[in-house]
């Protein structure tokens, strides 16, 4: 583990004011009672679980970040029973035995017919016989439903018992988080000064992916996007919706002084995922229709944070924030002006979906929640800007969670409200 002193921001943090760290013992033993307490709630006798977040946030387990073809069949597997020790069946080593508050297996292949039989074993070993047994299940690969691997059982989608565990985040995720996006943020730093005209798109990922190694990160959770982006509607690749695409592509552009570029990363930490987003422009400083697209925007920054607070709806916050842009949704049509962040990369709640107005609005905020805002300003033929900034719901509003010093090469005022 880092020491989380080693990455504070100069000017922004003391050692008086720096975050805590998290307890990783007591992270995992929540994260489980929690879990289970849902379970019974629900009447769920035993959860199989091949998804990885479910995966770590039932044992403690953070499986490699690796090529996704890999990870389809090195799957890790947890067998998470109402009462008791979870058991984990993984292909990698996981470090010291008592490391993880589970009972380690050998490797399992549920996507493989020669390999059900053995996950069929773990299974009885764990809880028995499933016959009249209320299983909870996040995935079914082929050779499972051909093998009928839960015959006799009543199954249920394990995302609705993980999903109610896993909204609201302990004091030690809200650590991981913030302590991910602080390397996130340090390595930022790194690629920004490499940014320049004449640098290579993949030069500029490179050094943010070396400086996050670095720092103390564990894997990239998000492909770092550095995305040059068109001043016109007209000649940018348009979604299904007519709105600009992002991110896009998978060329290697050589960057020109006055290009304008939106930023987007992200990386994990003991599995918890942060996020990062700016606006840069390549070798020069904003003029002065995009430093306005940038007040523009930090005005719906303020309104938004505002109207995020325990007992406000989902469908508040995505007011306050079409209010302060003069009426029109600040965010690109397929995505949202919020989303949540944890063990994945984006996960409930969302703002500004396409669930609809009425599910934003049956969504009640309360403490713990995470919330990623994210409007974009556009202005086409001129400018435009989009960033990100992350937020937790407090008792009694909500707390930035982002510390990066600045939006540089853009002018923050020096007073603008509750942003960063």
């Amino acid at each position: 583990m880092t020491a989380l002193l080693v990455l504070m921001h100069a000017g922004t943090m003391t050692a008086a004011t720096a975050p805590p760290l998290p307890d990783l013992a007591r992270l995992r033993r929540t994260r489980l009672d929690r879990l289970q307490s849902e379970m019974r709630r629900q009447e769920v006798d035993v959860a199989v679980l091949l998804h990885p977040p479910h995966i770590t946030y039932a044992t403690g387990f953070v499986p490699e970040a690796v090529d996704a073809s890999q990870l389809l069949y090195h799957r890790p597997v947890a067998i998470v029973p109402a009462e008791g020790a979870p058991r984990l069946h993984v292909h990698e080593p996981t470090g010291e035995p008592n490391d993880l508050d589970a009972i380690i297996g050998s490797a399992l292949w549920p996507e493989l017919d020669e390999g059900v039989d053995a996950l069929v074993g773990a299974i009885h070993a764990a809880v028995g016989d499933l016959d009249g047994r209320r299983v909870a299940v996040d995935a079914i690969t082929g050779a499972m439903a051909r093998a009928d691997v839960f015959a006799g059982a009543e199954l249920h989608d394990a995302t609705r018992i993980l999903g109610p565990a896993r909204l609201c985040k302990t004091e030690d995720e809200i650590a991981c988080i913030e302590h991910a996006q602080i390397i996130n943020e340090r390595a930022m730093e790194v690629a920004r000064r490499r940014c320049v005209s004449g640098a290579r798109r993949s030069e500029v990922a490179g050094a943010f992916l070396a400086e996050l190694r670095r720092l103390g990160a564990h894997h990239n959770e998000i492909d770092p996007i550095f995305q040059v982006m068109p001043r016109r509607l007209a000649d940018a690749v348009t979604t299904d919706k007519g709105a600009v695409a992002f991110p896009t592509g998978i060329e290697d552009p050589v960057f020109a002084e006055g290009d304008l570029v939106w930023v987007d990363a992200g990386h994990g930490y003991e599995g918890y995922a942060s996020d990062f987003g700016r606006t840069w422009i390549v070798g020069r400083d904003p003029d002065d229709a995009e430093q306005q697209a940038f007040l523009e925007w930090l005005h719906v920054m303020d309104e938004t944070v505002a109207a995020v607070r325990p007992g406000a709806t989902l469908g508040d916050v995505g007011r306050a924030a079409i209010a302060a842009n003069g009426g029109d949704p600040p965010w690109l049509p397929h995505f949202y002006v919020a989303h949540a962040v944890g063990l994945d990369s984006a996960e409930m709640p969302m703002v500004g979906s396409d669930l609809g107005e009425e599910f934003d609005d049956g969504f009640v905020l309360a403490e713990g929640m995470i919330l990623v805002l994210e409007p974009v300003i556009w202005h086409d033929g001129v400018a435009s800007y989009r960033a990100e900034e992350i937020v937790v719901v407090t008792d009694d509003g909500c707390r930035m969670l982002t510390g990066h010093p600045g939006y540089a090469p853009y002018e923050r005022p020096a007073a603008t409200g509750t942003t960063p």
